[in-house]
């Protein structure tokens, strides 16, 4: 048998003599492989650099000045439009907010009073709604649908003012005007016992009754007249006081959540206490501009009681079998027969029977003379907890 050729032993003779009879081509193709291997790798490197660069760009894009904008197509179904609608709304550069402080906490995220410094004017105090931190796509763009909201609504004298807004980028918010004093229901807190106030601005009567009362109506005639807009949750709460007994309707939450068709929306905008609702709204939920006229009576209440809550020797949850049995809140005391006939007449239980906001306002400027000028006393302070537990405020 012929000796196995040198260097190729019998257990490694196959691969080596292999090797050893293809080595030209060997030569060839290995290092076209590896070369095409480095090729590759290089090629994958460098389209991963790519879209990377393409993504930091994109997130690049949505930043401003340093903060995150905020795209309006992925806050609006039609983001040309809203863009268009709110252009005149955003905050100009020549404006500046100062001195937050946070208030309370709202719908969308905290709420802040602070003041608006602009460049050629004095400060005026204003009201920051904003949106919380980390917002996701529904609620940057029910935030949206919601300052336009007001930037629609908001074109009234009697109507909460808009005054600026920041859509573009974050942080999100909405300015209000604050008006002074400012909450209805707390300036009537301090007119009470009244005997120490020297200041003329803080005295009420039951003509200022009267005053502040046409101007509520008018502005929610305006709202249902000029946008079918129901309202949905009159109260001294929702009203604003200004200099000269001048008042605006705000808390507009309710009114834009019951425009909407989201469930969770719908449901926040039921949450109005009870003692303020229509029978038909606490039977049917239903809410129409009828139920306003209802609540509107409830508001006249709590202006000549200088902020009493109402029915406070029912518990909430026994108003409307009283009211089914024809129970009416009794005359409060310092309230003329006029006013009250207007209450009885706001409180009709058949939602057709009571008077249309226009109606009202005549209604209440043809009795305004028959109001008492002397101002009204209610020596009771108010106990925050208590005032909660009658009016049914409590959670």
């Amino acid at each position: 048998m012929p000796a196995a050729p040198h260097g190729c032993s019998n257990d490694t003779s196959l691969p080596m003599c292999y090797e050893e009879s293809a080595g030209p081509l060997a030569m060839i193709i290995i290092p076209c492989l590896l070369a095409l291997s480095t090729v590759l790798v290089v090629a994958l490197i460098f389209y991963s650099l790519h879209k990377n660069k393409q993504r930091r760009q994109s997130t690049s894009a949505h930043f401003t000045n340093g903060q995150q904008s905020v795209s309006l197509a992925a806050a609006s179904v039609s983001a040309p439009k809203v863009q268009a609608a709110l252009y005149p709304w955003e905050m100009p550069e020549e404006c500046v907010l100062e001195g937050l402080e946070f208030w309370q906490t709202g719908r969308h995220g905290p709420i802040c009073k602070g003041l608006l410094k602009k460049r050629d004017g004095a400060p005026s105090a204003v009201v920051v709604k904003s949106l919380r931190d980390g917002p996701n796509q529904p609620e940057a763009k029910e935030f949206v649908e919601w300052v336009l909201f007001h930037a629609t609504v908001c074109k009234h004298e009697n109507v909460v003012r808009m005054l600026y807004c920041q859509t573009k980028r974050l942080p999100m918010y909405l300015v209000l005007d604050a008006y002074s004093p400012g909450n209805l229901l707390h300036f009537l807190w301090t007119l009470r016992n009244n005997s120490n106030i020297t200041d003329q601005s803080l005295t009420f009567s039951e003509t200022s009754v009267f005053l502040v009362a046409k101007q509520v109506a008018a502005g929610l005639d305006y709202l249902m007249s000029q946008h079918r807009l129901v309202h949905g949750d009159v109260a001294a709460r929702n009203i604003l006081i200004g200099p000269g007994l001048s008042a605006r309707v705000s808390g507009l939450d309710v009114a834009f959540g019951g425009r909407r068709t989201d469930p969770p929306i719908r449901q926040r905008a039921a949450e109005v206490p009870l003692k303020w609702q229509a029978p038909e709204r606490i039977m049917m939920q239903l809410s129409i501009d009828r139920s306003d006229v209802w609540s509107f009576g409830i508001l006249l209440y709590e202006l000549i009681t200088l902020g009493s809550p109402p029915y406070p020797e029912l518990e909430p949850l026994s108003v409307l079998p009283k009211l089914q049995g024809s129970y009416r809140m009794k005359r409060p005391q310092n309230c003329g027969g006029p006013l009250y006939d207007m209450m009885k007449y706001c409180w009709m239980w058949s939602f057709k029977d009571r008077p249309a906001f226009s109606a009202i306002i005549k209604l209440l400027e043809s009795s305004q003379h028959l109001a008492a000028t002397k101002d009204i006393c209610v020596p009771e302070a108010i106990d925050i907890f208590e005032y909660n537990r009658k009016a049914g405020l409590l959670s």
